[in-house]
Order: C-alpha cells, then sequence, then structure tokens
C-alpha cells in the first residue's frame, strides 16, 4: 500500500516526531517524554510513519528503537527539486533587486 508522503507529513504531531528522530535512534519512552503526548499517541503515529516509510523500527532485546529512513525523504526532495528553480530563480531577482535598491543612495552621493 503505496501512502502519500504529504499526507503523512501533513499532521504536526508527526513532523514532531520525525524531528525528534532527525537526531538519532530513539525509543518511544523517550519520544514520550519530549513531545509530550500519551505513548498511545505516539505509537501511533510512528506506525503510520513506518507504515508509510519514513521510520524503521529494530529490537535491541526488550527495546524497540525507531530510526528515520531517509529514501521517502530523497522521494520528496527530488519532487521538490523539480520547483526549486522556480524559487532560486524569484530569489535571484530579489537579490538584485535589493543590491539595486542598495546601490542607489550610493550613486546619489557620488553624484553630489
Amino acid at each position: 500500500m503505496h501512502i502519500d508522503s504529504f499526507q503523512v507529513l501533513a499532521d504536526p504531531t508527526r513532523r514532531h516526531v520525525v524531528d525528534a528522530l532527525s537526531r538519532g535512534e530513539r525509543q518511544v519512552n523517550d519520544l514520550v517524554a519530549e513531545i509530550g503526548i500519551h505513548q498511545s499517541g505516539v505509537s501511533r503515529h510512528l506506525r503510520i510513519l513506518n507504515e508509510a516509510g519514513f521510520v524503521s523500527v529494530r529490537a535491541d532485546g526488550q527495546r524497540r528503537l525507531y530510526a528515520l529512513k531517509p529514501d521517502r525523504f530523497r522521494e520528496i526532495d527530488d519532487w521538490l527539486a523539480k520547483y526549486r528553480s522556480l524559487w532560486e530563480a524569484r530569489l535571484d531577482r530579489f537579490g538584485a533587486a535589493l543590491e539595486a535598491r542598495r546601490q542607489k543612495p550610493e550613486q546619489t552621493k557620488e553624484k553630489e
């Protein structure tokens, strides 16, 4: 079953879980303490992230350690890359306009 990446990451709590996991493997209880919701809620979000391919889980004795899987994030980055050039071009034009505006008062002073 393919789950839409953007729908999965649209939930702010799941994004918070992803942010916490970006710092390395974590146990559910570590995430509960950081995120501030009940263990059942964190487990539910981890299950969704796992099913969507964003998170992996591995057993370490009695513990279950969760970590991010890079592939789904690469898919999002690849998709965004098509649109990144639009923003970069706009930011370049904006930067050039700011630079021209900054130089305009200097040019006025030089003429005086």
